[in-house]
């Protein structure tokens, strides 16, 4: 490669950042990077109706979230509205392009000649040749491209392979509405150009607009990037990914209780391959990562293998990174269980306590603090419903045992288990008989991390008061 390398990223800021979009992102950062390139951010709001501040943002907060960092100034694609035009004026002038006058009701009539037809609706070039002194004098015009009717146009595309498509096939577009504002296909060629785009990498769902992007690119006598458009992504049943399927934004994934690494690495394998290998650090990514190995056929989104990979990346997160994981989706996710929106001193000094149990069992952050419940849960507690049928029946065999606890001069672990032990053999009960009831009794779940470590986290008070609280003490 000659020239050096520059992606873009280039969302329509009319929502959220779709995990699709996240995708295509990371594909091209991961080529920038690879390559020692840059990747450059550029939104597309020129639809100004759709278009919001809000969307700009999450989009942004998105990527950051997902740690894509974008290089040099965003680009806001409607603040080069001026360029835009220019260009259509100098494709004008040169010949390439000319003025159209048809009304909307004679498109209207060539959309519906076509439907009767049963062929695709294609502007039937009717200004392409006439003189504007034929102009009708209400009408504005609006600027189109006189693009080639005969031969093909081709593209070779680094995912697809060589794609053609029949001239005839394809009309006149507008670059330029009668109002003076660009079109899409227009804004976007102008732009890659002027940003130096070499790579265009973006889903299969534009390959027609490259088609037409390649025209206008001919018609300016403009170096055209090289192009890769991945498949899409679908869901488990092989449908195109929707809302019906969970599809969601980034920052719906972060609510979720998702580590941005461990989405990054799901991410990275739907729709490339490298070998066996299922985890990537993100040198490891950068440095494998490249086109060749993107596949033609749509990926599958599977919650449960993106669940495993996260439970993975959590257990091999520090716990500290992880409890700062935690506090970050707090305010989003923390009322509704009965978790303060920040942490107190104690409260973090328990879960970090706990964090090497809990994140063992999680596969979620979401799933880690509800099964950290114990750890701020207010007596008294609430019981699902194992627990409540655990304690039903008073749970003889533990009575008496908050009055040995009280004995326990050092708390922790081992000296509570000891206790516990001995307690269980003076009853003539295994352990498990007289642990499942005061797991239960502490926690309100049937299931917890280890109880001994689960009691020392507690504390000496909170535990016997919960205990007490469940259990009759003689």
């Amino acid at each position: 490669m000659t020239k050096p390398v520059i992606t873009r990223f280039a969302p329509s800021p009319t929502g959220f950042l779709h995990i699709g979009g996240a995708r295509t992102a990371l594909f091209n950062w991961l080529f920038a990077r690879r390559y020692g390139g840059k990747m450059l951010l550029r939104i597309e709001d020129t639809d100004r109706e759709r278009s919001t501040e809000s969307a700009i943002q999450a989009i942004i907060d998105g990527l950051d979230w997902l740690g894509l960092s974008w290089d040099d100034d965003i680009v806001y694609q409607f603040s080069r509205a001026a360029r835009h035009r220019e260009v259509a004026e100098s494709l004008l002038k040169s010949g390439r392009a000319y003025h159209c006058y048809a009304t909307q009701q004679e498109l209207e009539e060539m959309r519906e000649l076509a439907r009767k037809e049963g062929r695709p609706s294609r502007y039937d070039g009717r200004w392409r040749d006439r003189s504007p002194t034929e102009a009708p004098k209400d009408v504005k015009p609006v600027i189109r491209l006189k693009a080639p009717q005969d031969g093909e146009t081709v593209v070779n595309d680094l995912v697809q392979g060589q794609v053609t498509w029949q001239n005839k096939d394809l009309d006149d577009l507008v670059l330029l509405r009668s109002d003076g504002t660009p079109t899409y296909m227009l804004a976007v060629v102008v732009d890659d150009h002027d940003m130096d785009v070499t790579h265009v990498i973006r889903g299969d769902d534009h390959l027609t607009n490259a088609a037409r992007q390649t025209q206008i690119y001919n018609a300016l006598g403009w170096d055209i990037p090289q192009m890769a458009h991945i498949p899409l992504i679908h869901g488990a049943d092989g449908a195109k990914l929707s809302k019906r399927h969970g599809a969601l934004g980034a920052d719906a994934y972060r609510a979720l209780g998702y580590l941005p690494e461990a989405l990054r690495n799901y991410l990275v394998r739907l729709g490339w391959s490298h070998g066996d290998q299922e985890i990537f650090s993100t040198q490891e990514m950068i440095s494998a990562f490249d086109l060749e190995q993107i596949g033609r056929s749509p990926a599958r989104f599977d919650f449960a293998k993106l669940e495993n990979l996260n439970g993975h990346y959590m257990r091999q997160t520090a716990d500290e990174q992880l409890l700062v994981a935690i506090e970050t989706i707090l305010p989003e996710v923390g009322p509704q269980r009965g978790l303060p929106d920040k942490l107190n001193d104690e409260l973090r000094s328990r879960f970090l306590a706990a964090m090497p149990g809990l994140k063992e069992r999680a596969k979620t952050l979401i799933e880690l603090i509800d099964s950290a419940y114990y750890l701020y849960a207010k007596r008294p507690l609430s019981f699902d419903d194992k627990a409540a049928g655990i304690l039903a029946d008073g749970s003889p065999r533990v009575v008496g045992v908050s009055s040995k606890l009280e004995q326990v001069a050092e708390w922790k672990a081992e000296n509570i288990e000891a206790v516990i032990r001995a307690h269980a053999h003076e009853v003539d009960a295994k352990l498990g008989q007289v642990a499942q009831p005061l797991r239960a009794a502490v926690t309100g779940r049937a299931t917890s991390p280890g109880l001994f470590e689960v009691m020392a986290v507690l504390g000496k008070a909170e535990t016997i008061a919960r205990i007490n609280d469940k259990i009759p003490l003689s």
